[in-house]
């Protein structure tokens, strides 16, 4: 591999990492309905992740994956070092250093912006360090108390992810899906506010497939509307999630039209981001979706 050019980080300025993604989202809020979503393509290094583990956990693997997504169009690449599925090992934060890094550092020259995705603060500002300049956090700023002042310090983006704690489980959510997501995500957005981290590269996931069961899976997708309410961008996480296979019985390798639906269906619903293992597929549905809602007439239904 040659020597890696790196994005201008947290090496060099520590103080507004996330301006790029600021950015992202405001090109994106500025298109409108025209704007088909942001394509961001999932890069797991590890050896047990539910759809791909040990498939890129060489660095070499995990890089060369990295560049094949971003050339087929993500522009945000979200970088992995432990598993989230049900019954993963936990991963210490030495090893899961030392799995991320490398590819953060190699994968800091493409033209996507690279997302580290970690609950763990030290992982995290190692990442934004080497080059990473968006916290994807799966606990959503409610786990470790430091995760949001990390992020503040460095200015950088932040995916805020609704999850019970419970990962990969298919347990119930007890009362209405959307209530519980929004009153969660009105609790973090309040610790991101407190901490001082700027509202403009802040994005919720309602988290498909964590703590929620399959039908609650499938009624978040169909309500995902609903949680534009609050005003934040929104990202989808449906890629391969054990809720689509059920629906078309089919193993995660094997989902991706069940994975496409999902994301048609979200980005109508107004998706800015959608997280996935295959970019190339989405890229032109989503330019598809784009170009079917911009030709939607801009005229009022009559009352009835």
């Amino acid at each position: 591999m040659a020597a890696p050019i790196a994005h201008a980080s947290g090496r060099e300025s520590g103080l507004d990492v996330g301006s790029g993604f600021a950015e992202l989202l405001a090109r994106w809020r500025s298109g409108g309905s025209a704007s088909p979503p942001l394509v961001m393509g999932i890069v797991n290094v590890t050896p047990d992740s539910f759809s791909d583990g040990g498939l890129f956990l060489a660095a070499e693997a995990a890089v060369a994956q990295g560049e094949l997504l971003a050339g087929e169009g993500a522009v945000l690449l979200d970088i992995g070092g432990e598993s989230t599925r049900k019954d993963a090992i936990p991963v210490g934060t030495e090893e899961e250093l030392r799995r991320v890094l490398p590819v953060i550092e190699w994968l800091s020259h493409t033209r996507a912006l690279i997302s580290i995705d970690t609950m763990k603060p030290a992982v995290a500002e190692a990442g934004l360090k080497a080059g990473a300049t968006i916290v994807n956090d799966i606990r959503g700023l409610q786990g470790d108390p430091d995760m949001a002042p990390l992020v503040a310090r460095f200015g950088a983006g932040v995916i805020v992810m609704h999850n019970p704690g419970v990962f990969g489980s298919s347990e119930p959510l007890d009362g209405d899906p959307i209530e519980v997501c929004l009153a969660y995500f009105k609790k973090s957005i309040g610790i991101a506010r407190r901490a001082g981290i700027p509202e403009d590269r802040i994005v919720l996931d309602p988290g498909f497939g964590f703590g929620k069961s399959p039908e609650q899976n499938l009624e978040l997708l169909a309500r995902f509307s609903e949680l534009r309410q609050l005003g934040f961008p929104l990202l989808a996480g449906t890629s391969r999630k054990s809720f689509i296979g059920r629906v078309i019985g089919r193993e995660a390798p094997d989902r991706l039209i069940g994975t496409l639906a999902t994301n048609v269906v979200a980005a109508l619903a107004g998706a800015a981001i959608i997280r996935v293992h295959d970019v190339a597929g989405h890229i032109e549905a989503m330019r598809m979706v784009a170009a079917i809602s911009a030709a939607r007439p801009n005229v009022e239904m009559p009352s009835p």
